[in-house]
């Protein structure tokens, strides 16, 4: 990434950067966007690192963006519309949303009370450089694409997400992971897991085939979550309400509805220290829960980098592993 200074604003100073033949205009990038001082010119560092194995997650699939122009203890908001700033070269996909929950719509055929918006697609570095450089901090994505193959009515991931209920912590996520990927084993299934980048864990299962619908994958999410509450109530829980998770794990199985989105494999998360969503080893999950430092899955950008250095993708069947999902 190549960059010029052009000056200075009135508020801000902005520098033009060039990647990969694509030109734009990035402010401010030694404000700080954490408290521990890590700034968006380091932000905007981390995602050109992490892009090799980051962009494959975000391919094809309608971007949510949650930005914190302010920082990461500042205001934020939840953008899905591509914003009209954009650079031109920046591609969008048209889908129907309901102004009030997200819905999807069908075949183009927007209900009362839903319109159609463009939704930024990232398919290249110039792109997440440029959403650095809007202090979109956080990325996330359905379980659909919404361009390629397949379209946003047929999810490629079925995803269980795991979250603890306090005093409960990852421990005892992990404790819960271990059980849906054993149960997803006695079915020929392969899961790949990581952590929230917050206090959870989520699990995915590949899929990537064209036979699945949102409807079905729910199913088979909420599914796994009830047998799993009934063999151990004191430990999983499948239902929302916040009276009944304290001390237990949510499998939140709702995160399958079409309109829902769970945060990229390798996106920051907005604490106040920056940390990545990661992905891990199911050796690691087991040793988490053996009884491990529930903070050892919050991750930095530098160890993310390192693991990556070392291992590769340890997420990378989330977007290439194809298998049948089995009705229940």
């Amino acid at each position: 990434m190549s960059a010029r200074v052009t000056g200075w604003g009135m508020a801000e100073r902005r520098v033009v950067v060039e990647v990969e033949g694509r030109t734009l205009s990035i402010g401010n990038l030694d404000k700080q966007l954490y408290p521990d001082g890590t700034t968006k010119a380091e932000v905007i560092s981390y995602l050109r690192a992490v892009a090799p194995v980051l962009l494959p997650h975000l391919a094809g699939r309608a971007i949510t963006m949650k930005r914190f122009p302010d920082g990461s203890q500042g205001g934020f908001f939840y953008e899905k519309r591509c914003p009209a700033h954009a650079p031109g070269w920046v591609r969008t996909v048209d889908q129907w949303v309901n102004q009030g929950s997200g819905r999807w719509g069908k075949d183009g055929q927007g209900p009362k009370g839903r319109k159609e918006v463009p939704f930024c697609l990232v398919d290249g570095l110039p792109t997440l450089v440029w959403l650095g450089g809007i202090a979109a901090l956080e990325l996330h994505a359905p379980m659909a694409r919404a361009a390629g193959a397949f379209g946003p009515e047929v999810p490629t991931l079925v995803v269980f997400d795991l979250d603890p209920g306090s005093p409960a912590t990852a421990v005892e996520c992990a404790v819960v992971a271990l059980r849906i990927r054993d149960l997803l084993d006695t079915l020929g299934l392969r899961a790949v897991v990581k952590s929230s980048g917050n206090k959870g864990l989520q699990l995915y299962l590949p899929v990537n085939l064209s036979d699945v619908t949102h409807e079905r994958a729910r199913g088979f999410a909420q599914a796994i979550a009830l047998l799993l509450e009934k063999q151990d109530p004191q430990l999983v829980v499948s239902q929302q309400a916040k009276v009944l998770r304290p001390g237990k794990v949510l499998i939140d199985w709702l995160q399958n509805e079409s309109f829902k989105t769970t945060v990229a494999a390798y996106s920051l998360r907005a604490r106040d220290r920056p940390t990545v969503s990661t992905p891990l080893a199911w050796g690691e999950v087991e040793a988490l829960a053996d009884g491990g430092d529930p903070e050892s899955i919050q991750m930095s950008p530098r160890q993310v980098l390192t693991r990556v250095a070392e291992h590769g993708d340890l997420f990378a069947e989330a977007a290439t592993l194809e298998q049948s999902l089995p009705k229940l």
